[in-house]
């Protein structure tokens, strides 16, 4: 068996499967069950306004300063990734990190303007229109989120899934990043 380090705090981890869960329940219930819409709509921004917070005094894999890079880093990240040569990264890699960044603000405004529709400016078509959209281009992301989670753990020979559900990772080696 290989060694492994932990990596995954445990708020981290439930905040993570929480998140798939509301938000998904959220999407399918948006034209169905109101009720249950705004409780994990707002189930969403609860967990989004932790993380932001966890992302501040965390432990170190949970902190943004560990894994939010500059655009050129990332962009650097990407390009090796279609070369096929992109290093593994314990935490967070450059597109993971980003990744998080783009779906926290993503789901922050989203949740904000669900808040807006329900609250303050009920019936406002565009309120509702950037609502729904925002909401498919979530979907969107989370579905780049799990490719990148997918071609990371194939070329990595490790189950980011797993990981994310134990908190644990295969141990780094010297051509590694922790």
């Amino acid at each position: 068996m290989n060694a492994t380090v932990k990596v995954w705090d445990p708020l981290v981890r439930v905040f993570h499967w929480s998140l798939v869960l509301c938000f998904a329940v959220a999407w399918a219930s948006a034209d169905e069950w109101q009720d249950l819409h705004e409780i994990t709509g707002y189930t969403v921004a609860a967990l989004v306004s932790f993380r932001l917070l966890w992302g501040l005094a965390g432990p170190r894999y949970a902190r943004f300063r560990q894994f939010v890079r500059h655009p050129r880093i990332v962009v650097e990240y990407l390009s090796d990734m279609l070369k096929g040569r992109e290093v593994r990264y314990l935490g967070h890699n450059p597109a993971g990190g980003m990744m998080v960044v783009a779906l926290l603000m993503g789901l922050g405004v989203l949740t904000l303007t669900g808040w807006l529709y329900t609250d303050l400016l009920w019936g406002a078509e565009w309120v509702e229109e950037s609502h729904e959209w925002l909401a498919n281009l979530l979907l969107a992301l989370a579905g780049l989120h799990v490719a990148g989670v997918i071609l990371a753990s194939v070329r990595h020979r490790e189950s980011l899934v797993k990981s994310m559900l134990t908190g644990r990772k295969r141990m780094p080696d010297e051509t590694d990043v922790s």
